[in-house]
C-alpha cells in the first residue's frame, strides 16, 4: 500500500473504530477479493463492534493499494460519507499501461479504473454468462461516442449487475471507448430526498482530487447541473451506470448529454429522456449444469460430489440466479441443510430463504412484491388474475379478453405494462402474443393470494362458460387448445364438482379433446382429479378412463376414428357405452354397430400406448413405477407417464433402429444403444445428452443399469463378442469382458451388482465379476438340446435373453422355445420347460415375486409361467405381431410388453392370471337362420361350438378328437357339421349330440376347405394338394376331381351340381361333382388365383391373383371380358353387386377399387388415405360383400370398412381387438356382420 494511503488510514483510524459496522463492508470486499473468508472469519470473533473494526483496519493495513479502494467504496455504498470524506485524499492514483494482473486475466489499468468508478467486484461465486457479457459490450460500443443510453434489463435476481459489471471488465472496451473512466451508482427505489443523497455522493466522489472543495448541491436541478458540468469538463467520454433504476423520473436528474447504462426490471424506464437507446434482455433462467456449477463453488464441492437433492434444488429455483445464490450462500454456512432448504423451496417459503449477501432485499419474497407494488390499483387487479395460470405455458392474448371481457388492443395495452416492468414475458413468435410468467413469479403470486385462488379459477371457467356458452372452441381459433388442455384444470381449482363430471363424462369434449391432443392428457386428468370426480362413485370416472386407456393407441391415429363406434364397443354397463348408444340412436344418418357378443371379453391391459411410428424393440418401467421408456426402428427414445401414456420425452437419439434403453437405479438418466455401434447416456427429464460412448465395432444389443443408486454402472454388449463396463463419471470403459465367440444378445447385473449375466449366439451364457471383468462362469445351452440320437442339434443355439431371480440364487435363460432355470452356485440345470413348439421366445423377465415368468413370444403372444408348478398360469394376447419385450415393473403388480406393432401394452398381473386362455380360429361357418345367427367355431383347435350370435351362449361343444381341427362347415338346415383335421381326416356329426355319423381318411396333409351341399348328403373338401374330393357321406361313395397342377385355394358351388374351383397354378376349372368330369378350364393368370366371385346372373366369374391383376370372364365363351390392371399389390379378393353391375377387389396394400363389369373402367379407388406410412386397412383386403341394394360395401383386412359405393368415400371402421381377419360373413339383409379376429375373438356385430 503507499505510504499515503496508509498514513490516511492511520491519521483517521479513532473515528473509523467508533462508528463502522463492519458487516456489511465485509461482504463488499468478500466479493472485491481482497479480504479473504478466513480473515472475515477473524473480524467476526471479535466482541465488541469497536474491537471488530481495529482488527479489519489492521488486516487493511497489511494489504495493497486496491484494499484501500475496495474499503472506501465500501464505505460509499454503505452511507458512510463523512467516513469515507476523510480517506478520499488518500485514494492512490491509478497507474494506466497494460500489465496483466495475476488474478483473473484482468489489467492492473482495468481493475484500478473499476475500483476508482465504484464497480462492485465479482461476488465470490462468479459463473460466466458469456453471450450476455458480449451483448452488452456490443451497446456499449453501439453508443460510440454520441450521448445515449443502454437499458440491460430482466426480472428481480436475473443476474444484470454482475453482467453488467463483468462487461465492464474489458481493458480495450474502457480504453478505446471511455479514457474518462467509469462511475457505478446503486440507485434503488429512492425518493427525492434518497435521489438528491445519491447525487450529491456521485458528485462528491468526482470532485474529490479538485483543488476547491465546493458545497454539496442543495437541490436535484443543482446537482444535475454540477453533474454535467463535471462530466463535460473533468470527466468526458467517461460512462455512467445507474444500477437498479426504479422510475423514470429518476433518469431525468441524469439526462445531460452523456453516456449512460442502466439496469432495471422496467424496460420502458427509458421512454422520459432523449438520445440513442440500445436494449439487453437478461433472460430469467440459467442452464440447469451452470446452476449446478455455483453451487459446486459456494459448498466448494465438484458437481459430481453434489448431494442428490442439488438437482432438485436446481430445478426448484427455476434457473434464477438470485435464489440460486442465496440458497448456496446459506448452504456454505449451514452445508448439511440440503434438504431442509429444498422443502422450503417446494412450499414456497420465500420469506425463510433470507439474505446472506449484499443484496437489498432481505428476502426473496421482497425482491419480487416490490415490483408488483409499483403498478396502480386496477393493474395490481390484473396482475392478481393471472396467478391462476398454470406453470410453464404461454397463454394466447384472446384467453385474457375472454377473462376480462376486453378487446385484443386493450389487454395486450395491459400487459405490456406488466412486461416492461419484467413481471410477464411476451413470445411475439406466431400470429397472436403469448404472454407468460416466470415459475418464481407465478409461484409468489399463487402464495401471495394464496386465499383467493378458488374464486380467481372460478371467475376464469364463468367467462368461458359465458363467452362459448354450450359450444366448444374450434381449432382455427387461437385460444382453442388452451381451454382443452386447461379448462378441466381450472375447474379442478375452483372445485366446481358438477361443471367438471360434466366436461369430463361428455364424449363430445373427449373427441374434440382426443382429435387434437390424443388421450394420454384426458387419462393424466381423471387421475390428477379423481378425488373430485369419484365423489359420489369411482365408476364413471373408471369407465371413461379404462376407454381411454384400452383406445389410446386408436385415438392417436389419422385418420381418426369414430368415438361414438368405440363407445358401442365398451361393456353396456358402462357410462361410456350408454352415452354411445344415446348418440348413434340421434345421428340417424351414419352407420353405427352394435357388437351384440361382446359380454364374453375382459379387457386384461390397463393402457395401450403407441409412442413410436415403427416396432418397438424394447420398453422398461422407471425404479418408481412412474415412467415408462421405450425405443424401436423409428431411432426414437422415448418417456411417457405408465399411468396415462402421456409423452414427458422424445428425443432423435440415434442415426440407426435403438434396439434397448434402460432406467438408472434413480432414474435419472436413461441409457440406449443402437445398430449404429454408439451408446447414449441421456438426462432422463430434459432430454439431453450426458455422453456418448464408441467403443463397440458392431451394434450393441442390449444396455443395463446397475441396481443401486448412488454409483452408475452401465454394461453393454454388442454383435462384435465383447460385453463393456461404464462407469458414467469417466469417459472410456471400465472394463472390457472378453470370452464369447460370436454375437452377444444380452447381459443383466445380479440384483446385488456382483455379477453381470450375458447371453450369446455361441450357445453359452457367461458369469462374470462386475468389479475385475474376470469370467467366472460359463454354461453351455446347446447341450440342453440334443435330438432324438442324443446328438447335439445341428440347428444353431441362440440364447437370446436371461433374468435373476430376486436373491440372485438362480437364473432364467431362454434358447429357441425352451425356458431353462439354472442354479448359480453349481451351475446345475433346475427345471426346464418347452413354451411353445410353433414359436420362439423373444424375451424373458422373472417377477419380483420370483414364482412368475413372463415370456415374449414371436407368434404376438405373451405368456406367464409358474417357474415352481412349471404350468402356464396365463396367456395374453392383444399385440398384432412379434412381441420383442416384456418387462415387470419394480413391484410385479403390473408388466409390459412391447411389439412390431407399434404399441406397448401395460398389463395387471392379478387380472391376467385370472383370465382362461379361449381361442376361436379364424376358419368358422356361419348360417343366417329366421333372424338368428348359428355360428360354428373351432375352439383351442380341439373342439367344434355351435354358438348363437345373438345370445353369446354355446349350444353344442364336441369332444376333442385325436388331431386338432383345421376347418369346419355346417349344413343349411343345421342338423349336420362337418369338420377337417390336420391328419388329413374328415368327420361328419350330427348336430344336436355331436355324434359322429361317418369319418374317412381323405388325405395325407391338412385339410384346408369343406363344404356341404345344399341336399347335405354329399361334402366336398380340398387339402394342401391339388386335387379335391366328392364324398357322399350317407352312401359312402367317393368321387376325385383330378386336373389342378398345384394346390387347391379354394372352391365354391354352382347350380346344377357345378363346381368353380382355383388354383396356385394360376387356372379355373369347372366341374360336374356327378360324373366328376372337367367341364371348362380356364388358364386365368401368370400367378396363382387367389379368389374368384361368380355374378348374380351366373353368366360371368371374376378371378384375382398375385400377379396384380384381376380379370371378367364369360362363362359361355370362356374368354376374357375385361383385364383390371391398376393394382400395385397380389388382388386377394373380390365380389359382384347384386345388380350386376358392379365389381369391388381388394388387394394387399390394402386398397379397394371398384369397376364397371360392362365397360371394365376404374369407378372409384377406395381409401387412397394412407396415414404414418400403414396399409390403410391395416393390411391385406381378404374379403368383399356388397349390400342387397348395391350401394354399400363392407370390407375386411386388419379391421373391418363399410364404403359408400357411389362416392368410394368411408362410411365407418369397426377396429377389431386383433387383426387379420380373413372373412366376413353378412346377412342377406346386410344387417348383421361375422368374423374373427388373429387372437381368436369372436365379433357378431350388428346394424343399429
Amino acid at each position: 500500500m503507499d505510504v499515503k494511503s496508509r498514513n490516511y488510514l492511520l491519521m483517521n483510524r479513532q473515528a473509523l473504530e467508533k462508528d463502522i459496522k463492519t458487516s456489511y463492508i465485509m461482504d463488499h470486499m468478500v466479493s472485491d477479493e481482497v479480504l479473504t473468508l478466513q480473515e472475515e472469519e477473524k473480524v467476526k470473533q471479535q466482541n465488541t463492534q469497536k474491537e471488530r473494526a481495529a482488527m479489519l483496519i489492521n488486516i487493511i493495513l497489511t494489504k495493497d493499494n486496491n484494499s484501500y479502494r475496495s474499503f472506501y467504496n465500501a464505505l460509499l455504498h454503505e452511507g458512510y460519507r463523512d467516513l469515507a470524506a476523510l480517506l478520499q485524499d488518500g485514494i492512490p492514483a491509478i497507474s494506466s499501461g497494460n500489465g496483466k494482473s495475476s488474478m483473473d486475466g484482468m489489467t492492473s489499468y482495468v481493475k484500478t479504473v473499476l475500483c476508482e468508478g465504484g464497480v462492485p467486484q465479482r461476488p465470490v461465486v462468479f459463473v460466466t454468462r458469456p453471450k450476455l457479457v458480449d451483448a452488452i459490450k456490443e451497446k456499449l460500443c453501439c453508443l460510440g461516442s454520441d450521448p445515449g443510453w443502454v437499458t440491460v434489463y430482466g426480472m428481480a435476481g436475473c443476474g444484470k449487475t454482475v453482467l453488467t459489471a463483468e462487461a465492464l471488465r474489458d481493458h480495450q472496451l474502457l480504453e478505446d471507448y471511455f479514457p474518462g473512466g467509469v462511475h457505478w451508482i446503486s440507485v434503488g427505489k429512492q425518493d427525492k430526498a434518497g435521489l438528491l443523497i445519491k447525487l450529491q455522493n456521485l458528485c462528491s466522489r468526482l470532485e474529490h482530487d479538485s483543488t476547491l472543495s465546493q458545497r454539496p448541491p442543495l437541490n436535484i436541478e443543482e446537482a444535475k447541473d454540477r453533474l454535467r458540468l463535471l462530466m463535460l469538463r473533468k470527466y468526458p467520454r467517461s460512462l455512467l451506470i445507474l444500477d437498479d433504476i426504479w422510475d423514470s423520473w429518476v433518469l431525468k436528474a441524469f439526462d445531460n448529454q452523456c453516456q449512460v447504462l442502466i439496469t432495471s426490471r422496467d424496460r420502458s424506464v427509458t421512454d422520459a429522456v432523449a438520445g440513442n437507446k440500445y436494449e439487453v434482455h437478461v433472460e430469467s433462467g440459467l442452464a440447469h449444469e451452470k446452476g449446478l456449477e455455483i453451487l459446486s463453488l459456494f459448498v466448494n464441492m465438484k458437481i459430481s460430489e453434489l448431494p442428490e437433492q442439488a438437482n432438485c434444488l436446481v430445478r426448484e429455483c427455476k434457473g434464477s440466479p438470485l435464489v440460486i445464490s442465496l440458497i448456496g450462500a446459506l448452504l456454505r454456512d449451514f452445508p448439511s441443510r440440503w434438504e431442509y432448504y429444498l422443502k422450503q423451496l417446494q412450499n414456497k417459503q420465500f420469506k425463510r430463504i433470507r439474505k446472506s449477501s449484499s443484496y437489498d432485499y432481505e428476502a426473496l419474497d421482497e425482491a419480487m412484491s416490490i415490483s408488483v407494488e409499483q403498478l396502480n390499483d386496477n393493474y395490481k387487479d390484473y396482475y392478481k388474475d393471472l396467478s391462476v395460470l398454470p406453470k410453464d405455458v404461454k397463454v394466447p392474448t384472446k384467453v385474457l379478453c375472454i377473462l376480462w371481457d376486453m378487446e385484443t388492443e386493450e389487454v395486450e395495452d395491459i400487459l405490456q405494462e406488466f412486461v416492461n416492468k419484467s413481471l410477464l414475458f411476451c413470445d411475439r413468435n406466431g400470429k397472436s402474443f403469448h404472454y407468460y410468467l416466470h415459475d418464481l413469479q407465478l409461484d409468489f403470486l399463487t402464495e401471495k393470494n394464496r386465499n383467493q385462488l378458488q374464486e380467481l379459477h372460478k371467475n376464469i371457467v364463468n367467462q368461458y362458460k359465458k363467452y362459448y356458452k354450450l359450444n366448444t372452441p374450434v381449432p382455427s381459433q387461437e385460444d382453442c387448445m388452451y381451454w382443452y388442455n386447461f379448462l378441466a384444470y381450472h375447474m379442478a381449482g375452483a372445485n366446481m364438482q358438477k361443471e367438471l363430471r360434466d366436461l369430463m363424462f361428455s364424449l363430445d369434449w373427449i373427441k374434440a379433446k382426443t382429435e387434437l391432443v390424443g388421450p394420454a392428457h384426458l387419462i393424466h386428468e381423471y387421475v390428477e382429479y379423481s378425488s373430485i370426480l369419484d365423489q359420489k362413485d369411482s365408476t364413471v370416472r373408471e369407465n371413461f378412463q379404462e376407454f381411454l386407456s384400452l383406445n389410446g393407441h386408436l385415438l392417436g391415429r389419422q385418420p381418426f376414428p369414430d368415438i361414438i363406434q368405440l363407445g358401442l364397443c365398451q361393456p353396456e354397463t358402462s357410462e361410456v357405452y350408454q352415452q354411445a348408444k344415446l348418440y348413434a340412436q340421434r345421428e340417424t344418418g351414419t352407420l353405427y354397430l352394435e357388437w351384440i357378443n361382446k359380454k364374453s371379453l375382459k379387457n386384461l391391459y390397463r393402457l395401450v400406448v403407441r409412442p413410436h411410428r415403427d416396432a418397438v424393440y424394447h420398453a422398461c418401467f422407471s425404479k418408481d413405477r412412474q415412467r415408462i421408456a421405450s425405443c424401436g426402428a423409428d431411432k426414437t427414445l422415448q418417456v411417457f407417464k405408465a399411468e396415462s401414456g402421456e409423452r414427458l420425452l422424445e428425443v432423435s437419439a440415434h442415426d440407426d433402429e435403438i434396439l434397448c434403453c434402460a432406467f438408472s437405479a434413480d432414474g435419472e438418466f436413461v441409457a440406449t444403444c443402437s445398430a449404429d455401434k454408439k451408446v447414449k447416456i441421456w438426462n432422463s427429464r430434459t432430454g439431453q445428452c450426458k455422453c456418448v460412448y464408441e467403443e463397440h465395432s458392431e451394434q450393441v444389443n442390449c444396455c443395463q443399469f446397475n441396481n443401486r443408486s448412488g454409483q452408475y454402472l452401465l454394461a453393454t454388449c454388442s454383435d462384435d463378442a465383447y460385453i463393456k463396463l461404464w462407469d458414467l463419471n469417466k469417459k472410456y470403459c471400465r472394463n472390457t469382458m472378453i470370452g464369447h465367440e460370436s454375437s452377444v444378445n444380452h447381459c443383466r447385473f445380479s440384483p446385488n451388482d456382483e455379477y453381470v449375466a450375458s447371453c450369446s449366439t455361441d450357445g453359452t451364457v457367461k458369469l462374470w465379476a462386475a468389479r475385475s471383468g474376470n469370467e467366472l462362469k460359463s454354461i453351455e445351452i446347446k447341450d440342453f438340446f440334443k435330438n432324438a440320437d442324443e446328438q447335439p442339434d445341428d440347428v444353431e443355439v441362440l440364447v437370446k435373453c436371461c433374468s435373476w431371480s430376486r436373491n440372485g440364487d438362480m437364473i432364467l435363460v431362454v434358447a429357441k422355445n425352451k425356458l431353462l432355470l439354472f442354479d448359480v452356485k453349481t451351475c446345475g440345470l433346475l427345471s426346464q420347460v418347452i413354451i411353445s413348439h410353433h414359436s420362439t421366445i423373444q424375451y424373458c423377465d422373472f417377477c419380483p415375486g420370483d414364482e412368475l415368468v413372463a415370456v415374449a413370444l414371436s407368434h404376438c403372444s405373451v405368456e406367464l409361467w409358474n417357474i415352481k408348478s412349471l404350468s402356464k398360469v396365463a396367456y395374453c394376447r392383444g399385440h398384432m405381431s412379434w412381441v420383442h419385450c416384456v418387462a415387470f415393473s419394480p413391484d410385479g403388480s403390473l408388466f409390459l410388453t412391447s411389439s412390431d406393432d407399434q404399441t406397448i401394452r401395460i398389463w395387471e398381473t392379478k387380472k391376467v392370471c385370472k383370465s382362461s386362455d379361449a381361442v376361436l380360429k379364424s376358419e368358422l361357418d356361419v348360417v343366417f337362420h329366421n333372424g338368428e345367427v348359428m355360428i360354428l367355431a373351432i375352439y383351442n383347435q380341439k373342439h367344434l361350438q355351435l354358438i348363437n350370435g345373438n345370445t353369446d351362449s354355446v349350444i353344442v361343444q364336441t369332444a376333442a378328437p385325436e388331431s386338432p381341427i383345421s376347418c369346419c362347415c355346417l349344413s343349411e338346415d343345421l342338423k349336420f357339421a362337418a369338420f377337417g383335421q390336420e391328419s388329413g381326416t374328415i368327420k361328419v356329426l350330427h348336430l344336436l349330440d355331436g355324434k359322429v355319423l361317418k369319418s374317412q381318411e381323405a388325405y395325407r396333409t391338412c385339410v384346408q376347405h369343406c363344404r356341404f351341399t345344399s341336399d347335405c348328403q354329399t361334402l366336398i373338401s380340398s387339402a394342401h394338394d391339388s386335387v379335391i374330393q366328392v364324398w357322399n357321406w350317407q352312401l359312402s361313395e367317393c368321387l376325385f376331381l383330378r386336373g389342378h397342377k398345384e394346390a387347391i385355394k379354394d372352391f365354391r358351388l354352382l347350380e346344377n351340381s357345378k363346381l368353380l374351383s382355383w388354383s396356385f397354378d394360376g387356372t379355373v376349372k369347372v366341374w360336374d361333382i356327378t360324373t366328376g368330369n372337367t367341364e371348362k378350364d380356364f388358364a386365368c393368370h401368370g400367378g396363382a388365383v387367389l379368389s374368384c366371385a361368380v355374378s348374380p346372373d351366373g353368366s360371368k366369374f371374376s378371378s384375382t391373383s398375385a400377379d396384380k391383376t384381376a380379370k371378367i370372364w364369360s362363362f359361355e365363351s370362356s374368354s376374357v371380358l375385361h383385364e383390371l390392371k391398376s393394382h400395385e399389390a397380389c388382388v386377394r379378393c373380390c365380389a359382384f353387386s347384386p345388380n350386376n353391375k358392379l365389381l369391388a377387389t381388394g388387394d394387399d396394400k390394402g386398397e379397394i377399387r371398384i369397376w364397371d363389369i360392362l365397360t371394365g373402367a376404374l369407378l372409384h379407388f377406395c381409401s387412397p388415405v394412407t396415414v404414418d406410412e400403414e396399409p390403410t386397412h391395416g393390411g391385406w383386403v381378404t374379403d368383399l360383400s356388397f349390400s342387397p341394394d348395391s350401394k354399400m360395401l363392407v370390407s375386411s383386412g386388419g379391421f373391418l370398412k363399410w364404403w359408400n359405393v357411389t362416392t368410394g368415400e368411408s362410411l365407418q371402421t369397426f377396429y377389431t381387438n386383433g387383426t387379420n381377419l380373413k372373412s366376413i360373413h353378412v346377412s342377406p339383409n346386410f344387417k348383421v356382420y361375422v368374423t374373427v379376429d388373429n387372437l381368436g375373438i369372436l365379433y357378431v356385430l350388428q346394424k343399429l
